[in-house]
């Protein structure tokens, strides 16, 4: 059959490679458990609050981002590479199991975009 279709083979080889690293990769699953992210969340609750909507203007709202952005940020404060006052005590003590966790639960966390008022 691809034989038939010269200038497909290169796609079914490309689209068949992507969905194995994806597979071997483990990025399509939740690594961290949501239960556990929503217990050690209760940390977070000061500023980010429990549902994720910051409470504080300096303080981001983390609701439904994404579970790898969350992950990629919190290993960035707890190794140094990105610097913040409160975070940068807060995330040394985290080990990669609760940044997983952390990340499952907020990541869990289903919002609502709404039209601007007065749009």
């Amino acid at each position: 059959m691809i034989s038939t279709y010269p200038k497909a083979a290169p796609l079914v080889v490309y689209l068949f490679a992507s969905v194995c690293l994806l597979v071997a990769n483990g990025s399509v699953c939740s690594a961290g458990d949501v239960k556990a992210g929503r217990t050690k969340a209760l940390m977070c609750q000061a500023c980010h609050g429990l549902d994720g909507l910051s409470k504080v203007p300096d303080a981001p709202n983390i609701a439904g981002q994404t579970e790898p952005y969350i992950i990629a940020q919190l290993q960035a404060y707890k190794s140094g590479a990105r610097k913040n006052d409160a975070m940068s005590v807060v995330a040394p003590s985290l080990s990669d199991t609760d940044i997983e966790d952390l990340a499952a639960y907020f990541s869990a966390i289903e919002i609502s975009v709404v039209r601007i008022p007065g749009q």
